[in-house]
């Protein structure tokens, strides 16, 4: 077993290592002293933003263009492997008429040779910058990919405001109307995405109604090899015409994911990077063969100290749990127990007092005399090595939340090498024994109580706690019921905390299949977006009274979503209500919820709500959102960081961890 280790370690550190870093920034602002970003003509760094455009109200903005790219380049794709990168960039901009009624031209935000800078024969707004006056519709001398926010109409644009794709001619390839707000200054969202495995360039955009705020999506097949070279500079470009607009980015984030070997040389401006010529056999044999003999023994001494770190961290991690006793207690409301008094109040773990199994141990029902109540014990498997980092997890984030929609830890323990959690008793125990499993039927003013509930403790943990918590495993096993069916949400054990601004990680796959967003299958990327995915899907199930995935039923209704999205586009979808409620039902409430379900089980992280949004339709604040007719397809690309699939997330059939009823998503 070491050996095979050792080797994998080695073999892995041999494939890796020759790769070209990720190139992957986030900033949050701009100051005139960093160093990252390259301004070029009227573009400049104020108000912690960057002004691609004359930005002052007193002085004519009459033809004013700027450029603001980052200072490194950005290695596109392989010459030798033909390779290309995955992308991504998401911004938060403005256009801003200052209430003037007239305004031109736009923003783009593009990819062009290396080193390339606004061309000197520039006069006019029309190009944004891009290109020369002269090359309008046919750059390919000065090639560029762009996706134009435009706001003017030239003769090559259609009839109104529009986001556009462009590759090397503002006439663009793919364009859509865009429903923006220029007088009024609003601020957008855009994120652009290139899926190289398909070629496919999506761009996901704020737009506005008499509604509100919404998304729109355009995207085109394009091969990007054949239209830019290997290193590319990027960045944004803006530009005025004869009124004053205020063009500003005020946030940017860009991510790609190489998969092409590193360059020996680095690029030089307007050049492609080429592989340096391989030197003469016979001149470099000799160095070859030592430094093939040295690089093996380096990276079989490393593979050997990995091993031996990972044995002595498997035997160490269970007993560093006991020594964590002041941590636990430091600050949480939550009570150290012996474990002489949870053994009596299970009457020593009976059998007769198990309530079900969970995901990495035993839940008994005990009563505690000190208390004078009953509690439900979470007896962590000895041999769960998992189930060790849940305990830990679980005690540090839910001992410090309150809420009337969280399950409360009354306690933990951990005496002669035995892990346990104790909980407030639900007596109504999880909400898929009801909807499932025949406990009780659930009444409609009581399922759509539940919905809210457990809305109300996702906002609270994804916005108004201290910090940002992301529950990682939203599932209606996970939903408690107290003695009057109010909703608890309980199970913290993959909970993590993020930061407000961030709100996501990337980390170990982690969850159950069914209720995990497309884009936490593929990546590996735990966020707000994906809790607020299983929350719709959870809401499905108490509006439909089945489970995510019903492998028995017919083709197009096994998973609920695309079932109940079908639906929607028919506009049937009550027909999807729970049968088991003979119409007994609100037909508003109903139809809320389920359309509220679709909007947070969006394929596409980028048009989900957020959970406050979802919350303000479920209470009638807000109006219904318009979904699309038919189900979308996810975007998404892999993320920029390595990852591993748990193996307890490679199968569908899954636990509650809380009270153990044992549920299986795919019957």
């Amino acid at each position: 077993m070491a050996m095979v280790y050792l080797l994998t370690t080695t073999i892995i550190l041999l494939h890796t290592l020759p790769y070209a870093a990720a190139l992957s920034f986030q900033k949050n602002g701009f100051s005139p002293n960093d160093g990252d970003i390259i301004y070029e003509r009227d573009a400049y760094p104020s108000n912690n933003a960057i002004q691609l455009t004359t930005n002052q109200r007193d002085v004519s903005a009459s033809v004013s263009i700027g450029r603001a790219t980052y200072s490194e380049p950005f290695h596109l794709w392989d010459h030798g492997s033909r390779n290309l990168s995955d992308f991504s960039t998401r911004f938060t901009f403005t256009i801003n008429s200052l209430n003037s009624s007239k305004y031109g031209d736009g923003v783009a935000f593009f990819l062009a040779p290396n080193g390339s800078r606004i061309p000197d024969n520039v006069k006019s707004s029309g190009t944004l910058g891009l290109t020369s006056d002269d090359q309008a519709l046919n750059s390919s001398g000065n090639p560029f990919v762009a996706v134009e926010f435009d706001v003017f109409k030239n003769k090559w644009d259609p009839e109104k405001e529009h986001v556009g794709i462009d590759i090397s001619s503002m006439e663009s390839v793919k364009n859509l109307t865009w429903r923006s707000r220029i007088e009024e200054g609003e601020i957008y969202t855009a994120l652009i995405r290139y899926d190289a495995s398909l070629n496919n360039l999506s761009v996901v955009f704020t737009g506005f109604s008499r509604k509100g705020s919404l998304h729109q999506r355009v995207s085109y097949i394009v091969d990007l090899r054949e239209h830019l070279p290997e290193w590319v500079t990027f960045g944004f470009s803006g530009a005025t015409g004869d009124t004053t607009v205020i063009n500003s980015i005020y946030k940017w984030a860009f991510s790609s994911n190489l998969g092409i070997k590193e360059s020996t040389m680095d690029p030089e401006p307007g050049t492609a990077a080429s592989p340096r010529p391989e030197p003469k056999p016979e001149k470099s044999k000799s160095g070859q063969v030592i430094g093939l003999v040295v690089g093996i023994v380096s990276f079989i001494g490393l593979g050997l100290g990995l091993f031996m770190l990972r044995r002595r961290k498997r035997f160490e991690t269970k007993d560093d749990i006991f020594v964590l006793d002041s941590e636990f207690e430091k600050g949480t409301g939550a009570k150290k127990f012996s474990y002489k008094e949870l053994a009596r109040a299970t009457s020593n773990f009976a059998e007769r007092e198990k309530l079900g199994e969970g995901g990495f141990g035993g839940v008994y029902k005990g009563f505690v005399k000190e208390m004078d109540s009953y509690v439900a014990v979470k007896r962590v498997s000895r041999e769960s090595h998992q189930g060790v980092k849940e305990y830990a997890s679980e005690v540090k984030t839910i001992s410090q939340l309150r809420h009337r929609n969280l399950v409360q830890l009354v306690g933990w323990c951990h005496e002669k090498k035995e892990l346990l959690l104790v909980y407030e008793f639900m007596l109504n125990g999880s909400l898929d024994s009801h909807l499932f499993y025949n406990k009780s039927m659930l009444r409609w003013p009581v399922r759509y109580n539940i919905a809210k509930g457990l809305g109300s403790a996702l906002l609270y943990l994804h916005a108004e706690w201290e910090k940002c918590v992301v529950h990682r495993d939203i599932k209606s096993s996970n939903v408690m019921l107290d003695s009057n069916f109010n909703a608890k949400l309980g199970d913290f054990g993959l909970a993590r905390f993020v930061d407000h601004d961030k709100g996501s990680q990337t980390t170990v796959i982690a969850g159950t299949m069914g209720y995990m967003a497309p884009e936490c299958v593929m990546t590996g990327q735990a966020s707000r977006e994906t809790d607020v995915y299983s929350f719709g899907v959870v809401a499905l199930e108490i509006a439909c009274g089945r489970k995510p995935m019903e492998l028995k039923a017919e083709k197009g209704q096994i998973r609920i979503v695309e079932w109940v999205w079908d639906l929607y586009g028919q506009r049937r979808v009550l027909e999807a209500a729970d049968s088991r409620l003979e119409g007994d039902y609100n037909q508003n409430e109903m139809e809320r919820l389920m359309t509220v379900g679709l909007w947070c089980a969006h394929p596409d992280s980028g048009f989900r709500p957020s959970i406050r949004e979802a919350l303000s339709v479920l209470n009638f604040q807000s109006p219904l959102p318009n979904l699309p007719v038919k189900m979308p397809v996810p975007t998404y690309f892999t993320p920029f960081s390595n990852f591993q699939v748990s193996s307890d997330s490679q199968t569908s059939h899954t636990q509650s961890s809380i009270y153990g009823y044992t549920t299986d998503s795919t019957k």
